[in-house]
């Protein structure tokens, strides 16, 4: 074997170990919720954790943790996100937008009343059909929409999809209520984003 056949040789196992070490580069972070890219060192880039406040990402309460008090009736959402105990806003992924709404308990599905508290119900706010911002409401469904394609998601009912080209229904995330403040009590319940993601 020539000089020029080993650096070929050595070139090729070293591609080999980067493909290697960045797949499970990836799998780790889909391990941990984190977004592709995230660094897990950076408390705003990690995905909601038990024990995180919500607080409104728009509005005139903008930044300050969310009462359930705060939200209507039966909507519109509200958008959020996840605050650490210690005040870092995890805003670093746009993976970690909530949408939030409060409804009457007797209106909400067994499975989500179970991972409601006081009728406020959480989910993520990122589309399952292509990641945009489920930030539109319909009045007439009192249902949340997804302002790109449409997409219809039942908040009263696991966020189940009704209409649009999404393939399946919102993450939803669990929730408490600690010093009269909506709290994470668990990890999202399924993968966040869309189909490319």
């Amino acid at each position: 074997m020539t000089e020029r056949d080993g650096c070929r040789v050595w070139n090729m196992k070293w591609r080999r170990r980067r493909m290697v070490g960045g797949g499970l580069a990836l799998a780790a972070g889909l391990a941990t919720g984190l977004a592709p890219g995230a660094r897990a060192e950076d408390p705003s880039e990690m995905p909601p954790q038990p024990g995180d406040r919500l607080v409104f990402l728009t509005g005139p309460k903008k930044g300050t943790a969310i009462k359930p008090d705060d939200l209507p009736l039966g909507g519109p959402q509200a958008q959020a996100y996840p605050a650490s105990p210690e005040g870092v806003l995890r805003e670093g992924s746009r993976l970690n937008l909530l949408i939030v709404a409060r409804f009457d308990p007797a209106q909400l599905a067994p499975e989500t009343l179970a991972r409601a508290t006081d009728g406020v119900v959480a989910y993520s706010g990122v589309c399952t059909h292509q990641a945009c911002p489920v930030n539109a409401w319909s009045d007439e469904q009192k249902m949340a929409v997804c302002s790109c394609h449409g997409s219809t998601y039942d908040l009263r009912d696991g966020a189940k999809l009704v209409f649009g080209p999404a393939p399946h229904a919102l993450a939803a995330l669990p929730l408490k209520r600690a010093d009269d403040v909506l709290v994470v009590a668990d990890k999202f319940t399924r993968h966040v984003g869309g189909e490319m993601m």
